[in-house]
């Protein structure tokens, strides 16, 4: 659900390489036992390396089931053993049930993801504020409709979508992706309209049974909790894990929506991958045409590297061969399908805790291509330390604020130092410019670093600002008085993301979570927006006594000031 929209421009090695060469598949069956001996060594390295509690994978070709295998543990506590029946959330990969789950009606006439009047037709409740042309539903499969994100503080999933006629579209549909969960609750409550039945039993009837997923279950309840394996997340909420990050249970939650309510079995999971494999197609029969199918896949909009989204499917074109892939996170669950529709061969991993999902996929169907081709396996990846910088003297220099701290970063070979207290800190990349430092007095964000025309200028640290030697821009910066009012740290009970911060850095607003950024913009009328310019985050300020604002209102979402800075 929502840690995919978080992710949604996926981390995959080597699936160019999948395609690149590819001689015909030998006749005689190969001996896999070598690639499986390959990937279960694979496996436990990342999980040491990632502090990943479980593992639960799945390799599959077009005809069958080729390996399911689990590893480590599904509680941290009683050290149990995660086995092949346990169930994990799959998360946002749900997204995708709910998109079949509409074409199939298409194909029997009774659904148009392109006519506007679809959605208020059978939802007549529905509305947001908006000034461009009608939705569709083609707009909220697609991620293109500009719709703000979710609403998790409200428990019940079908408010959250009423919630919309709060908020406003962000742009005109079709313009941008940008990922919204409630757009797929909104196709949910529609499903259900259309189809005169609760989301779970359609989910049931017309895909798990059909495709002999036994197991999975299409409602994340209570009742449920004794076949699930434990999820966990890191200790902190509020600041960057530290490279060992302790491990907590994640908070539970039921659910029920059709953007992230289903838990599964590693070899239903595979079932599924299998009939995207058949496009379509599973063992008793259809259970989507093929023009269905093609629009499940199509490349409606660019969402990321080398990859588009269709309808709740992520697709990319490699080499001649046809990827179609997504990724889902719920709290304390991640999970990744991804399936090779040329070379017919897909994987499913789940894994109960944060970690690399995508990087194990992509290896195990790397294996499995390689192994089926009698072709020598590849070597495993070596896990690319997070000390080592590529570009590490772009960012070597003196940084100076305002007050006349200074930040000395070193760039020795493939690493970046920061000296501080007397003391060498080996910085840990963890995105684009940005990185962890191991010291108390940087804990609570990611040390980033600005360019000019692609050099490294200034430096960041909350809202602390540091001017390069190189920097030649201003220097003093005019700020609205009654924005000081609003930097702070705020709270509120919503579990997926409970916290947020606001800072005040050249004369700019800007907005915090643990390990992201982002500028608000003021729109008039004490409104802003979080984001790119096509967002729809709203964020409002108010009740100030004693020069600080004590909430702040993202898109609906209530939040209180702390007392922890």
């Amino acid at each position: 659900m929502k840690r995919a929209a978080r992710t949604l421009a996926p981390i995959l090695i080597a699936l160019s390489s999948l395609a690149a060469a590819r001689p015909a598949r030998a006749a005689a069956p190969p001996d896999l036992a070598a690639a499986w001996k390959r990937l279960d060594g694979f496996v436990l390295s990342e999980m040491r390396g990632q502090r990943i509690p479980g593992v639960s994978l799945a390799l599959t070709d077009r005809t069958r089931l080729l390996r399911v295998k689990t590893y480590g543990f599904a509680n941290l506590d009683s050290r149990a053993p995660l086995r092949p029946d346990h169930l994990l959330e799959i998360g946002s990969i749900s997204k995708s049930f709910t998109s079949i789950a509409l074409l199939q009606l298409r194909d029997e006439g009774r659904f148009d993801p392109k006519t506007p009047v679809t959605i208020v037709k059978h939802l007549p409740w529905f509305s947001i504020e908006s000034s461009f042309e009608p939705l569709t539903p083609h707009d909220l499969l697609s991620h293109t409709a500009a719709l703000p994100r979710d609403r998790d503080d409200i428990v019940s999933s079908l408010y959250q979508a009423v919630a919309l006629k709060e908020r406003v579209v962000g742009e005109a549909p079709g313009q941008h992706f940008r990922y919204s969960n409630i757009g797929y609750q909104v196709l949910s409550y529609m499903l259900e309209e259309l189809s005169g039945r609760p989301y779970a039993e359609i989910i049931r009837a017309r895909i798990l049974e059909p495709l002999g997923m036994t197991h999975t279950v299409p409602a994340i309840t209570s009742d449920l909790r004794p076949r699930l394996a434990v999820g966990y997340e890191s200790l902190y909420d509020d600041r960057p894990s530290p490279p060992d990050h302790p491990l907590v249970q994640g908070t539970w939650t039921e659910y029920g929506a059709g953007d992230g309510c289903i838990a599964a079995t590693p070899a239903d999971l595979a079932a599924y991958v299998r009939m995207l494999l058949n496009r379509g197609a599973g063992p008793r029969g259809r259970i989507l045409s093929e023009d269905g199918f093609k629009l499940l896949i199509q490349p409606v909009i660019k969402a990321g590297e080398g990859w588009s989204y269709g309808y709740g499917l992520e697709t990319r074109q490699a080499f001649g061969h046809t990827f179609v892939a997504h990724s889902g996170g719920m709290i304390g669950y991640y999970a990744r399908i991804v399936a090779d529709l040329d070379s017919g061969l897909g994987v499913a991993v789940m894994i109960n805790g944060p970690g690399n999902r995508e990087r194990l996929a992509s290896y195990a169907l790397l294996l499995l291509e390689s192994a089926l081709h009698r072709q020598p396996l590849p070597p495993m990846p070596a896990a690319d330390p997070p000390t080592r910088v590529k570009n590490a003297a772009d960012y070597a220099g003196s940084y100076t604020s305002a007050d006349g701290r200074r930040l000395q970063v070193m760039a020795d070979d493939d690493r970046l130092l920061l000296l501080h207290d007397g003391k060498r800190l080996v910085l840990e990349s963890r995105d684009d410019d940005a990185f962890y430092v191991p010291h108390p007095d940087f804990a609570l964000f990611l040390l980033r670093f600005g360019r000019t025309q692609g050099k490294v200028v200034e430096a960041f640290h909350g809202s602390d600002w540091f001017a390069g030697e190189t920097y030649s821009g201003p220097r003093e910066f005019d700020t609205p008085a009654k924005w000081t009012a609003y930097p702070g740290h705020y709270r509120t009970p919503n579990p997926w993301e409970p916290n947020f911060r606001i800072v005040l850095r050249k004369g700019r607003l800007v907005f915090l979570t643990a390990e992201d950024e982002e500028e608000i913009t003021p729109l008039g009328g004490g409104e802003f927006r979080v984001g790119e310019e096509y967002s729809a985050e709203r964020l409002r300020f108010d009740t100030v006594i004693d020069g600080k604002a004590l909430q702040a209102n993202l898109s609906g979402i209530p939040y209180f000031r702390t007392f922890t800075p």
